[in-house]
């Protein structure tokens, strides 16, 4: 028997000691949030990226009575980058939630993480994710260990 061990490496930071692009995707993040139809669950999230043209794209979670007829803020923002910017890499991503109007820790659901594994597959270099709350930040360095184990393009 062979036994791995898989660790990502995370940083916690005080939301006022991230780089300034950092910040600015942070605050698109808790922006558009706000702008989220979640009418079921009362769970607001947002997500902006960071484009290597300095271009800011967000999303929203848009929820449907039909549950699997909605969308994550994550896809919503990656996919409307490659849909308008289909080759310009992502540099950062920030994601935030707001439940009931108060900001929560949140992480991406395993469709997302997919997602921006594949997002990964069509540029040359990873970009981290930051999870961020009303005064704490967790920055995932390597977007790609938000999946381990992945099932990608290299898969098939």
């Amino acid at each position: 028997m062979i036994e791995k061990t898989v660790t990502i490496k995370l940083s916690v930071y005080d939301r006022n000691q991230v780089d300034a692009d950092a910040k600015r995707i942070i605050d698109a993040a808790f922006e558009i949030a706000r702008n989220a139809y979640a009418p079921y669950s009362g769970f607001s999230v947002g997500a902006a990226l960071l484009l290597a043209n300095g271009e800011i794209v967000t999303g929203c979670n848009q929820e449907n009575a039909a549950y699997p007829s909605g969308l994550c803020a994550e896809r919503v923002a990656l996919f409307s980058a490659g849909a308008h910017y289909p080759n310009v890499a992502v540099k950062q991503m920030a994601i935030v939630a707001l439940k009931d109007g108060q900001p929560v820790a949140v992480a991406p659901c395993g469709a997302c993480r997919q997602v921006i594994l594949e997002s990964l597959a069509r540029q040359t270099a990873s970009f981290p994710v930051y999870l961020a709350e009303e005064h704490k930040v967790t920055k995932v360095e390597n977007a790609g260990d938000l999946l381990p184990l992945a099932f990608g393009p290299d898969s098939l």
